[in-house]
């Protein structure tokens, strides 16, 4: 047999399980083979591996495309994306009616997407919770988020009046009906935040830290009783987006319990490598908060241990002007998918001796598998060939100009990691070569349609 393609004799990282110097050979877009080290077949391309990592490709469970440039984002931030590793991402999709909107933005994506992609629904009213069965399976989309954060005053001035915890009740109670269904929670009191907030803003605080101050850890993980607590009662498993203090870990590691639904766990790598006395002033600006170094280093050990199972960038492809004039109306949120794996691989791997095949598994099998991938998130045969090879010991320092997205900053600028992404193949072909995208690059992304039956188009 003549293979498409052979990455050859690097060190394969399987995720969750281990690593093994070897071969992979693909045909028709899937792993067809593993190969021992030096063994010999024929391939119409060969990729020296020696020296390199062989990683599965990248999964972002956490974006949110149509931010920054809606017209032209699935073009630049794909693209962006490929140029670390990722191969698919889940960004966060919001209308009032999802059943119109939905169709029009999946075919925006399919015409201009270099990777593959799918959508959460964001539920923010009565009528999504009512619409939400028929939804998910006509557009194969089984995971949901609720923003706690839109309670009140503060969904209010975003155009969301319905968002309280009979809101949050109701979704999951739905969710629960969904196979194979998650709800994902944005959990933040905003309730009590202006009372933290008011006297900060009166004392004319207007710097990082106090972005923390306002909305502190506690409020974070209040909501992550209710949520489990909740999901709980209605057999919903839950999933908590975006964790940025250790006090939610410590507490989700309390309420789970065998006979209880899930609680996943989710961090971002800002918190994992960013604390709110970072020198980066108003960009620094995301909800929640960042916070301090004990939360970065309790979130790293849920990490290795797999309490936390998913790993994602919460990318914002936004310009650096609406970051601004000062921290109170500055936007929150900001660029990083494409620093995933380089976060990872040197705060994760080289400072803290987490094993490759854990951060591999948080960005790839434990992603397709909480969202009910198919066919995707490891390497073996019969599944995509969706791989990233990585020099690990090669620096790179961040430079937002290096990148194509919308986006026209990065928190990471200046700052060097070690471990760099050298090729990005999507179901075998080709989207990054010797760290640069590809000439013939093009809207090869697929949806990523996940209910078992429905319709599709």
């Amino acid at each position: 047999m003549t293979y498409d393609l052979v990455l050859k004799d690097g060190e394969i990282v399987f995720p969750g399980e281990g690593l093994a110097k070897g071969s992979i050979a693909v045909k028709g877009g899937k792993i067809a083979a593993l190969l021992s080290p030096g063994e010999h077949v024929e391939a119409r391309r060969v990729i020296d591996c020696t020296d390199r990592l062989i990683m599965p490709g990248l999964i972002d469970p956490h974006t949110h495309i149509g931010f920054g440039d809606k017209e032209n984002d699935w073009l630049t931030e794909s693209r962006t994306a490929a140029l670390g590793g990722v191969t698919g991402l889940f960004s966060f999709w919001r209308s009032d009616d999802l059943g119109a909107a939905t169709g029009p933005w999946r075919n925006a994506a399919l015409e201009r997407s270099a990777i593959d992609f799918g959508f959460h629904f964001g539920v923010t009213s009565r009528r999504h919770v009512a619409e939400l069965a028929a939804l998910s399976q006509r557009f194969g989309v089984t995971s949901v988020k609720v923003y706690l954060m839109y309670k009140g005053a503060a969904g209010a001035a975003k155009g969301f009046g319905e968002v309280d915890d009979g809101l949050l009740f109701a979704a999951l109670q739905a969710g629960a009906k969904i196979p194979n269904g998650v709800v994902g929670v944005h959990c933040e009191n905003t309730e009590v935040i202006p009372v933290l907030r008011e006297p900060l803003k009166a004392a004319g605080r207007d710097d990082l830290k106090v972005w923390d101050e306002q909305s502190p850890g506690f409020l974070e993980t209040e909501n992550v009783f209710r949520v489990s607590y909740f999901g709980e009662k209605t057999g919903c498993p839950v999933n908590i987006v975006h964790m940025s203090a250790v006090e939610s870990l410590d507490l989700v590691r309390r309420l789970r319990h065998r006979n209880r639904p899930p609680i996943h766990v989710e961090t971002c790598i800002h918190y994992l490598s960013l604390t709110r006395d970072a020198d980066i002033g108003n960009i620094g600006k995301v909800n929640p908060p960042l916070r301090c170094q004990t939360d970065v280093d309790g979130l790293w050990e849920g990490v290795r241990t797999g309490e936390v199972s998913t790993i994602g960038s919460d990318h914002v492809p936004r310009k650096r002007s609406t970051k601004g004039p000062d921290i109170w109306q500055a936007s929150a949120g900001f660029p990083g998918i494409a620093q995933i794996l380089p976060v990872l691989l040197s705060e994760g791997w080289r400072k803290r001796g987490i094993p490759l095949q854990t951060l591999a598994a948080a960005t790839s099998r434990n992603v397709a598998e909480l969202y009910s991938v198919p066919n995707k998130g490891r390497i073996a045969p019969g599944f995509d060939a969706d791989l990233v090879v990585v020099d690990p010991d090669k620096e790179t320092t961040v430079d937002a100009a290096d990148y194509p997205s919308h986006s026209d900053y990065s928190p990471y600028q200046g700052m060097t990691f070690t471990g760099a992404v050298q090729h990005t193949i999507l179901r075998g072909m080709p989207l990054v070569e010797d760290g640069a995208l590809t000439t013939d690059i093009e809207a090869g992304g697929a949806y990523l349609h996940r209910a078992p039956q429905g319709e599709t188009k």
